[in-house]
């Protein structure tokens, strides 16, 4: 049982005992102690001095003298600061929880059952005309975040995305490669597939520019210019082509997008995310069509005189929304609509959750609106996992449309500066390989832009410095990283001495693990230091309790840092392997195991590798 839940079951008991009232469980205020005071917990009295007629000092002294009488074993002392009792835990009471942590790999972790609720979530919606940015970099990190921490807080999780293969942007980069493609392919040219495909939709707005400025010199007017150039005009020719089905085109677009996908796939695979479901606006277009049908029949919606069809949201202080225009083609929201219809078809949703950019926050409180409409039991309830904008500081690393930051290129220039920046430090590992050496840039030069980028709450915009990121000091990823490498070189080291036997103890610098875990029956008194580190490791299930509830990746990173930097703290002022006293030697062997294996998940949590060497 947990010392809080320990302490408050006694609390309630000794206010009924002292005042003759039962109180619930959440008046029960327990709080971290202030560092200016002596304890480690802090029970807020004033709730109880109505009940006891006395002053809060006076009332926060009787609860804690009943306290200390009734859980001797958890309470080694107490004092009263007016309306608080800071509570001081036994130091068997901490190796108690250290245990406790040692022992379950998965602590912090809610197990996922038959009977957990299902959560959908939404990430990535790439267009299939251009290679995925920075903007994508931050959603897919942030999807996948999300989905292993609703996994964590013992939910099924199925991560889905929505790819935008369909419109007149995709038609720019189809007969853009028809113009003036000579036949390209990502084999003939050594281009990635998105890449390729970005590169002709970037020709197309190039040459269409040039057509309007044209038309504008003799005379047009620009807004009629844009309407007029032959080239939007043949796009939009074939985009009718599509949608009526045309062998040629449809044979184009396949060919062209699965270029594209190919190329995305290297790219979610550097980022280590994947889904479990895609689905593809080409495919669910036509369900929402229908399923807007369906909701003008039933009088949800209405028809136009010009045969436009709309949802009139005045009655819930909003507008109204078109959903079919009059020549009968859909918007975004009829696509949404259609998704959610597939997917309500393939999953039993419990919760559905789409991450994507707070520019989009009306629509998804439309969209919200109009799937409870429809009949959808997890509309009304949806989650709109809204983000902001990311950028670079000076338009560092510019894609080669000169727009935006491609995330080919921002991956690829992470992993080279990881490389560089940790050459001394992985120069001096004994024995390690050029492969290794990469590797270990890889895990570090993600870890780095993972990190930074999950480390802000996710409502915030952001500027993403690489070199800031890339730090070794500092709340950074590669400081969190190293953290975790310097504990694998301790428990190897412990590893090594208990293969040597017990012959070399004597020529060994440090000595060897010379009793089993687990600690329980070791009577030690710890520092302040050690009680601080064990307590901060207890709090990695309140953080990933806090990031599920409130849909905040961000608490995790944080947490790792805060637990990283009190784990170095404490490195620095004790020896762990050196230590000369067999049980505190093997009690701070366990303390650092533990602190390990929790920033190993807490980093999983995030996406994020640890190196075991570094």
């Amino acid at each position: 049982m947990k010392i809080e839940t320990k302490i408050t079951e006694a609390v309630k008991a000794i206010v009924e005992e002292l005042y003759g009232q039962q109180v619930p469980a959440k008046m029960v205020q327990l709080q971290e102690t202030r560092p200016e005071f002596e304890g480690q917990v802090t029970l807020v009295v004033f709730p109880f001095t109505k009940m006891s007629h006395k002053a809060p000092e006076q009332t926060a002294q009787e609860i804690g003298e009943r306290l200390k009488e009734r859980l001797p074993e958890v309470i080694s002392g107490f004092n009263a600061v007016k309306g608080f009792l800071n509570l001081s835990i036994s130091s068997q009471q901490w190796i108690s929880i250290l245990q406790d942590i040692y022992e379950n790999p998965n602590y912090g972790f809610t197990p996922v059952t038959e009977e957990s609720p299902l959560v959908m979530i939404e990430y990535s919606s790439p267009n299939t005309n251009k290679p995925l940015h920075l903007g994508h970099v931050r959603n897919n990190l942030l999807g996948w975040a999300l989905a292993k921490v609703m996994e964590a807080n013992g939910n099924k999780v199925v991560k889905t995305n929505i790819v935008n293969d369909r419109g007149i942007h995709i038609c720019k980069s189809m007969l853009a490669w028809l113009k003036w493609g000579n036949g390209e392919t990502p084999e003939s040219s050594g281009k990635k597939g998105d890449h390729l495909i970005g590169d002709y939709y970037v020709a197309f707005d190039k040459h269409y520019r040039e057509e309007v400025k044209q038309l504008v010199a003799q005379g047009m007017d620009e807004e009629q210019a844009k309407q007029e150039a032959p080239l939007i005009k043949e796009a939009h020719a074939m985009l009718v082509k599509w949608e009526q089905n045309d062998p040629e085109v449809r044979a184009l677009w396949r060919k062209m997008n699965e270029w594209v996908y190919a190329g995305f796939d290297e790219t979610y695979k550097a980022l280590g995310v994947s889904f479990d479901k895609i689905y593809y606006e080409s495919e669910t277009y036509l369900e929402g069509k229908e399923k807007v049908e369906e909701g003008l029949q039933k009088g949800f919606f209405y028809r136009r005189p010009d045969g436009s069809v709309w949802a009139d949201l005045t009655s819930e202080g909003l507008d109204e929304k078109l959903l079919l225009r009059s020549d009968g083609t859909s918007v975004y929201m009829t696509q949404d609509i259609g998704t959610a219809k597939l997917r309500f078809q393939d999953y039993p949703i419990d919760k559905m959750i789409y991450v994507v950019g707070n520019e989009q926050n009306y629509h998804f409180q439309v969209l919200s609106i109009l799937l409870d409409k429809l009949g959808f039991k997890w509309g009304k309830d949806l989650v709109h996992f809204s983000y902001g904008m990311v950028e670079l500081p000076n338009g560092k690393m510019k894609s080669r449309e000169g727009t935006v930051v491609d995330a080919d290129d921002l991956i690829a220039t992470m992993v080279a500066d990881a490389r560089q920046m940790s050459a001394d430090k992985v120069n001096k590992l004994e024995d390690i390989t050029e492969e290794e050496a990469q590797e270990i840039a890889r895990i570090v030069g993600m870890g780095a832009l993972k990190y930074f980028i999950l480390k802000v709450d996710a409502r915030k915009n952001m500027l993403f410095n690489p070199e800031e990121s890339i730090d070794f000091n500092g709340n950074t990823g590669p400081f969190i990283q190293y953290t975790y490498a310097r504990i694998r070189s301790i428990l190897r080291k412990v590893e090594e001495q208990g293969a040597r036997g017990k012959e070399q103890e004597d020529s060994s610098e440090t000595k060897p693990l010379s009793c089993p875990l687990p600690l329980a029956p070791c009577p030690l008194a710890l520092s302040e230091r050690e009680i601080s580190l064990i307590q901060k490791l207890q709090g990695f299930e309140n953080a990933v309790k806090q990031a599920g509830t409130d849909y905040n990746p961000s608490c995790i990173a944080n947490y790792c840092y805060d637990l990283a930097s009190e784990y170095n703290r404490f490195y620095h002022d004790f020896s762990v392997l050196r230590e000369e006293d067999e049980q505190k030697r093997t009690f701070r062997i366990a303390l650092s195991a533990a602190v390990g294996q929790v920033i190993k998940n807490g980093m999983g949590l995030l996406g994020i590798e640890v190196p075991e060497r570094m």
